[in-house]
């Protein structure tokens, strides 16, 4: 593995020359440019590739012993059979040498987008999801994420912290321990469904692009489950873009994704918010210095749009 730069992500001098010339051959073109886009905890290579004939393609590369390489497959396989109207990038082709493996992606004009209370990107990923999630996933999605286990189904914290509560922990989480750790228990249960899930819905794996809008990237954590998982999953971000917790505790109660199914709702946020909590309160690990403290703000995020659902 070679040495992480202080950003945590490997660069494109990083990449085998074996893998770099591969890929300037496949694309027709040498590479002039390399750009790493702001966010993300991941270390491996992401980066948006400028080539000398102008085209730009955005390429994910580690070795093939690295964690990140079977996430990156994942990826590649999951944009394959998306169905053609999903708010999701092209995959161009996966490569392979030297020991790594890079996937290859269309690459997205615009930047991240704005989920403020003063734009209206929010609203757009609020209708996405109500469009992707309502209905059953396909048959080919299903299979291609039919051997990758949930990460979300297994989302857990309360649990641990019941037994010994951190002498930091919010003082709103404290008084409701057992509450907490029973929605959470409940969890499991009702994680399952035939929907498709993205699975890590934030600003940072999603970008306005100047022609198709806002795009969801990154689906290395797609799976099918019930259709409340991204929505509830992006309240706490609208959260902490600024949206008050009362409002978008009204917006799950009334979107189609979660409005339809509070009881699953409410038991995901206890268990996301657990797994933020505990891991918030772990070293940082190798190449995402940003991780844990991005987590202790969630955490606060989802707890406050929590409270509204138990009171």
């Amino acid at each position: 593995m070679p040495v992480l730069p202080p950003n945590g992500r490997l660069r494109w001098t990083d990449v085998p020359v074996p893998l770099r010339a591969r890929l300037e051959d496949a694309l027709g073109a040498p590479v002039t440019a390399a750009v790493t886009p702001s966010g993300g905890f991941g270390h491996q290579l992401a980066a948006a590739l400028r080539l000398a004939s102008g085209r730009r393609v955005f390429v994910k590369a580690a070795p093939d012993d690295d964690p990140l390489t079977a996430a990156n497959l994942h990826e590649a396989t999951v944009l394959g059979a998306l169905p053609p109207d999903a708010p999701a990038p092209d995959l161009l082709g996966i490569h392979r040498a030297a020991d790594w493996t890079a996937v290859v992606i269309a690459h997205l004009d615009g930047p991240h987008p704005d989920l403020s209370r003063a734009s209206g990107d929010a609203g757009q990923t609020w209708a996405l999801l109500d469009k992707l999630t309502s209905s059953p996933a396909p048959a080919a999605y299903a299979a291609a994420v039919s051997t990758s286990p949930s990460t979300a189904a297994v989302l857990h914290g309360w649990d641990e912290l019941i037994s010994a509560p951190p002498a930091d922990l919010a003082p709103a989480a404290r008084a409701h321990l057992p509450q907490l750790a029973e929605l959470e228990a409940a969890w499991p249960a009702l994680a399952h469904g035939d929907r498709i899930v993205h699975g890590d819905l934030r600003a940072d794996n999603m970008v306005r692009d100047h022609h198709l809008g806002v795009t969801f990237v990154d689906w290395a954590h797609a799976t099918t489950g019930p259709a409340c998982i991204d929505a509830a999953s992006l309240a706490p971000q609208l959260v902490l873009a600024g949206h008050a917790p009362a409002d978008i505790a009204r917006l799950l109660r009334d979107h189609p994704a979660t409005g339809t199914s509070p009881d699953t709702t409410t038991a995901f946020l206890a268990a996301l918010t657990g797994h933020w909590h505990r891991n918030a309160r772990k070293p940082a690990p190798p190449g995402a210095p940003g991780l844990r403290a991005y987590q202790h703000r969630a955490a606060a995020a989802g707890l406050a749009l929590i409270g509204y659902r138990l009171s």
